[in-house]
């Protein structure tokens, strides 16, 4: 790859924080990180594509008095779930050897995207019966042969929960409307969510199993966690046209750390986030929470001292 390929985003971190508080949650307080963004050609306009929503479709689904799964959009790469069930009620996506399990909100269609990519999915519902012991209450199965391959992580779902008319989408369109190109507009949803949104530590604190984030809420509140941040990266790129994945897994060199953070993908050249070079033609990752709340270079590492395991 030639060195024009490439592009540099050198970060001037400004570290308010000791490192033990960032080990302590996913981050900690700390004046944004700010970026010395190459200017974009002022003759070029940055065009999104259109708007990628995702929907449950009721007369297309199938189940039971408690629980309507809608397989009618598997080839863009999702499906929905809406559930009715008078206890707590998880879902589990099962491909090859792969399980993804989650909580379902009662009442209130939920997204999930089929991020293992083509092939034979399980779809499990499961009730509540004592303290940890669940039931089958619903079982499918689909024959995912998916349009698009970056169509699950392109879509609303239940991890990046926003619709078109969200403020959250609202503002990202407005960065788009003043980019240059993809690449800029990445750098703007990048530096805005930085000076705009603080790590909550007493959110850290408290937070409960099954959390998950609003994005216009963290735009409002301007603060968040971790998953927050990533959760609000993920609808703001994703509503202009960037293919863009939430990552949960662990980071730091003793890799004990269980941290959200965002990978997106652009076929032009890439920019540097905390210290190390993002490619083109690849998935690159984005961490918010550490470049917002002034992590230095030698925690973040290469991007060796990340360890993925789950992606949305």
């Amino acid at each position: 790859m030639t060195a024009g390929n490439k592009r540099k985003i050198l970060n001037n971190f400004f570290l308010i924080l000791a490192l033990s508080l960032i080990l302590v949650a996913c981050g900690g307080g700390g004046a944004p990180a700010s970026s010395d963004a190459p200017a974009g050609d002022s003759d070029s306009v940055y065009e999104a594509p259109e708007f990628k929503d995702a929907v449950f479709d009721e007369d297309s689904a199938e189940g039971n008095s408690e629980v309507l799964v809608d397989l009618s959009h598997c080839d863009e790469g999702y499906f929905s779930v809406y559930c009715t069930c008078d206890a707590k009620t998880k879902l589990q996506v099962l491909k090859d050897d792969e399980t993804y399990t989650y909580d379902v909100t009662i009442g209130k269609d939920q997204i999930y995207p089929f991020q293992l990519g083509n092939g034979q999915y399980t779809i499990k519902v499961m009730k509540n019966i004592v303290d940890t012991k669940y039931s089958e209450l619903y079982v499918t199965y689909a024959d995912v042969n998916i349009e698009d391959e970056f169509d699950p992580f392109l879509r609303p779902s239940q991890y990046a929960d926003y619709s078109e008319s969200s403020e959250c989408v609202n503002k990202a369109a407005e960065l788009a409307a003043s980019s240059s190109d993809a690449n800029d507009f990445i750098t703007k949803v990048y530096e805005y969510v930085c000076k705009n949104i603080d790590y909550d530590k007493e959110k850290a604190a408290g937070i409960k199993p099954g959390y998950l984030p609003v994005p216009d809420e963290t735009l409002k509140t301007g603060k968040g966690i971790c998953f927050d941040y990533a959760s609000l990266a993920a609808s703001m790129l994703r509503s202009q046209g960037i293919p863009t994945k939430i990552i949960f897994g662990y980071v730091g060199d003793s890799g004990d750390l269980y941290h959200a953070w965002n990978m997106f993908y652009t076929e032009e050249s890439g920019w540097v986030s905390v210290e190390f070079e993002v490619s083109e033609d690849e998935w690159n990752r984005l961490d918010l929470t550490f470049s917002a709340n002034g992590a230095d270079s030698n925690y973040i590492g290469d991007g060796s001292n990340y360890l993925d395991v789950y992606q949305f």
